[in-house]
């Protein structure tokens, strides 16, 4: 049986981290992502892109990290779209999740360890461009 997906490379396009908070101070983190993966024409290949941003519930400006993380994976064209996606957040998640972690741990703050995504029990929405 072959993998499903296969990461072949990832690269951040964005970090975006802004910290007005004076020390001490106890903020409440909310949290919002978007997932996204384009397939290549006539290619197993596909490209993911991870938008996570953490920030204060009650002051966004003045405390959220913001990245975007590009995932380029190879895939068994034998499965369906919807398995293709959730394989390759499931293979992406951990280096989104692991950036936030490193740099908030090293900008002289507690660092931010983002909780698993559930991302089976996520609904996913498909929109294709065929005339079908």
């Amino acid at each position: 049986m072959s993998k499903i997906v296969n990461l072949q490379g990832y690269k951040v396009d964005m970090i975006d981290f802004v910290n007005k908070k004076e020390n001490g101070v106890k903020i409440s983190l909310g949290n919002k992502f978007s997932y996204n993966v384009q397939y290549a024409k006539d290619r197993n290949i596909a490209k993911a892109e991870f938008d996570l941003e953490v920030h204060d519930k009650d002051d966004p400006d003045n405390f959220k990290i913001r990245v975007v993380v590009v995932g380029i994976f190879a895939f068994n064209p034998d499965e369906k779209k919807e398995i293709i996606h959730t394989e390759t957040f499931k293979a992406l998640f951990p280096y989104t999740k692991a950036l936030i972690t490193t740099v908030t741990a090293n900008c002289g703050i507690q660092p931010i360890i983002i909780p698993e995504i559930d991302i089976d029990n996520q609904q996913i929405l498909r929109f294709d461009n065929s005339e079908n």
